[in-house]
């Protein structure tokens, strides 16, 4: 017999960060967490470079970190709010359309009309 039958799936384990923050279903979490960790170690070494001082450096590794991960995050989320939004708009602008499809509302229709008379 299969080891693994065709319509049973494994439950998929998530990677919680600090026990709270779920990084595969957090929109924006991944991406910000990692470019956070690329921020802090850049900002850690080059001071590490410029001073020789380990605890320093450590501290403003930290820092760099928590101050690209939240600008990341923040960025992100606007992106995908202001998308949203646009998605929204764009959904009840295609609604109106079908709604008002042929029929006296049409906004259409009205600026057909209005070039027509122009024309004349």
């Amino acid at each position: 017999m299969a080891s693994g039958a065709e319509g049973e799936e494994e439950p998929q384990k998530s990677f919680k960060l600090l026990g709270i923050l779920d990084v595969k279903n957090v929109p924006c979490a991944r991406e910000s967490v990692l470019y956070g960790s690329l921020g802090g170690v850049m900002v850690g070494l080059g001071h590490f470079l410029a001073t020789s001082r380990v605890r320093r450096s450590c501290d403003f590794g930290m820092g760099g970190f928590i101050l690209t991960t939240l600008g990341c995050w923040i960025y992100c989320r606007y992106n995908n709010a202001k998308l949203r939004i646009q998605q929204r708009m764009i959904q009840e602008g295609i609604k109106n359309k079908i709604l008002y499809e042929s029929t006296q509302f049409d906004p259409e229709k009205k600026t057909v009309k209005s070039i027509e008379e122009s024309r004349s």
